[in-house]
C-alpha cells in the first residue's frame, strides 16, 4: 500500500533541493539572473518554457553536487493540480521545496504521480519518494485523502477481471467500511431475484463464485441529510448473448469503473466525517454467456415495477443501475449521484477526458461543474432532452433498454435511468470513461478517476466537514 504521507510534509526549514517555477513569459528574465555556468547548463538542455519541461541547473556559488530544478508550467501565477506531476515522476528521489510561494493545488499531482499498481510485478522496483515540503501545512491531509481516493479508483479499475469479480468488489466495500465505521449488507440469490430482478437478470449467467449481488454500505447520523451514491459494478462485460467483438471486449475489466468511483467517493465522505447520512449502493455483476443468460427479446420486471424489454443484452449497465436508483429513491435522499461507464456514445460525443454530466437539478449541476473547475476535474453538462424520451418506447413493455438507431445514445441511456429516480429528488449521472488511453504527467495509461474530485468538491461545499 502506498504511503502518500511520504510525498508531502509541512515545511519546517529542512534542507531541500529548490524547485523554481517558470512559464514562457518568465523564463527569459529568470535566465538573465543566472550565472554563466547555470545559463550554459540551461541552454544545453534546450528548455524553451513549454509546460511540463524540466531542467537541472547548478546553483550559483555552490559545489558541483548542489543543484536546483527548473520546472516550466502553463502559468506560473496559477498552479494547477497536474503541473508538477511530471517533475515528481522524473526528478531524483529526495526532498524539495518551491523557491517562491507554495504548491497549492499542485500538491495533488505531485503525490498522485508517485503511485502505481505493483501487484503484478514479480520484482516491483522500490522507488524512494520525492518529498515536497509545503508551507500550507493545513492543506496536506485533505490532499492526501483525495490522492488516496484517486489511487483507489486506479487500482480497482486496473485489476484484471479474474481478480476483480463481484465478490472482490464486495471486499473493497468491506475494507472501506471497516476503516471508517460503516455497515455493509449484501443481497444475493433468490432474494436478489425477487427484490432486484434486473440486477439478477444481468448477472445470472456468471460462473459459480461470481454470482450477482447488491452491495449496500450505510454510514453516518440519521439526523443528517441522506446522500445516495451509486456505482455501476459490471466486473466484466462480454456483451452477453449480443456478444462484443474482441476489440470491444479488450478493456471490459474497467466496466466496474463507476463502482470504483462510488466506493472512493464514499471513502472521502466517511474519512472527512461529512455531515450526511451516506448510502452507497453497488450492483455487482458479470455480464457473461451461458444457457441461463438473459436473451434479446426477454422482458424483465424492475424493482420499481416497470417492465423492460431487452433489445440488447449489451445495454446491461442501465438495468442494474435502474434497480439501485429505485432503491435509493425509496429512502427519500437529499440527492442521488451515480457513476457509470455507461455508453460508447459519450466517448464519441466528448472523448475520453471529459465525462458528460446529466442532471435534473440546475443548482446541483452548477455545483458539480464548479467543483470540477476548482479541482481540474472537468465535466460537460449534457441535456436530459425530453423529446428523445419517446425513443424508449416498447411495443410490448413499459420501456426498452436499447432504442433502435443509435442516435443520442448517451442521452437516451440517461433518460432510461431517469425513469427510476423520483421526480422531486435532485439527481446527477456521470457517464465516466474511468480510463486514460494514453499516459499523461501523473496519470499513467489505465484506470482513471474522472468526475470524482468534482463531486467531492460539491459535497464538501454543500455539507461541510
Amino acid at each position: 500500500m502506498t504511503d502518500f504521507a511520504a510525498f508531502l510534509a509541512p515545511d519546517k526549514g529542512e534542507t531541500a533541493t529548490p524547485i523554481h517555477i517558470v512559464d514562457k513569459a518568465t523564463l527569459g528574465d529568470f535566465e538573465k539572473s543566472l550565472s554563466e555556468r547555470a545559463r550554459a547548463a540551461l541552454q544545453a538542455q534546450a528548455m524553451q518554457g513549454e509546460a511540463g519541461s524540466l531542467a537541472i541547473l547548478p546553483r550559483d556559488g555552490a559545489g558541483p553536487g548542489d543543484w536546483l530544478a527548473l520546472v516550466a508550467v502553463k502559468d506560473a501565477a496559477a498552479l494547477t493540480s497536474w503541473c508538477l506531476a511530471g517533475a515528481a515522476s522524473r526528478l531524483p528521489a529526495g526532498t524539495y521545496r518551491l523557491t517562491d510561494g507554495d504548491a497549492g493545488a499542485a500538491m495533488f499531482g505531485w503525490a498522485a504521480a508517485q503511485h502505481g499498481l505493483t501487484r503484478y510485478k514479480a520484482k516491483a522496483e522500490e522507488k524512494a519518494p520525492r518529498l515536497l515540503l509545503c508551507r500550507d501545512a493545513a492543506r496536506i491531509p485533505a490532499t492526501i485523502a483525495e490522492v488516496g481516493a484517486v489511487a483507489l479508483v486506479r487500482d480497482l479499475v486496473d485489476t484484471p477481471a479474474a481478480d476483480m469479480g463481484p465478490a472482490d468488489l464486495e471486499g473493497a466495500v468491506e475494507r472501506v467500511a471497516k476503516a471508517h465505521g460503516g455497515t455493509v449488507s449484501v443481497v444475493r440469490g433468490d432474494t436478489l431475484e425477487q427484490e432486484y430482478p434486473m440486477v439478477h437478470a444481468v448477472g445470472r449467467a456468471a460462473a459459480r463464485g461470481r454470482e450477482p449481488r447488491l452491495i449496500q454500505l450505510s454510514w453516518g447520523d440519521d439526523a443528517h441529510p441522506l446522500v445516495a451514491i451509486i456505482g455501476k459494478g459490471v466486473c466484466f462485460d462480454s456483451g452477453g448473448l449480443d456478444i462484443k467483438p474482441p476489440s470491444g471486449m479488450a478493456l471490459m475489466k474497467k466496466d466496474m469503473g463507476g463502482a470504483a468511483h462510488a466506493i472512493a467517493l464514499a471513502q472521502l465522505v466517511m474519512a472527512a466525517r461529512l455531515k450526511v447520512k451516506l448510502l452507497l449502493l453497488v450492483p455487482a455483476v458479470e455480464n457473461s454467456i451461458s444457457g441461463g443468460a438473459m436473451r434479446p427479446g426477454d422482458i424483465v420486471r424492475s424493482r420499481k415495477g416497470l417492465f423492460v424489454e431487452i433489445d440488447n443484452t449489451d445495454a446491461e449497465g442501465r438495468l442494474i443501475l435502474g434497480d439501485a436508483l429505485a432503491l435509493a429513491g425509496e429512502a427519500g435522499p437529499a440527492l442521488i449521484l451515480d457513476f457509470a461507464t455507461l455508453t460508447g456514445a459519450a466517448r464519441v460525443a466528448l472523448g475520453p477526458d471529459l465525462p458528460p454530466l446529466f442532471c435534473n437539478d440546475d443548482g446541483l449541476a452548477a455545483d458539480i461543474l464548479a467543483g470540477g473547475a476548482a479541482k481540474d476535474d472537468p465535466l460537460w453538462r449534457m441535456p436530459l432532452w425530453d423529446g428523445y424520451d419517446a425513443m424508449l418506447k416498447s411495443d410490448l413493455a413499459d420501456i426498452t433498454n436499447s432504442p433502435a438507431g443509435g442516435f443520442a445514445g448517451a442521452i437516451t441511456a440517461a433518460l432510461f435511468l431517469r425513469r427510476f429516480v423520483p421526480d422531486a429528488t435532485p439527481w446527477a449521472h456521470i457517464d465516466t470513461f474511468a480510463w486514460n488511453p494514453a499516459a499523461k504527467p501523473g496519470r499513467p495509461k489505465g484506470g482513471a478517476a474522472l468526475g470524482l474530485r468534482a463531486t467531492w468538491a460539491m459535497l464538501q461545499q454543500r455539507f461541510g466537514a
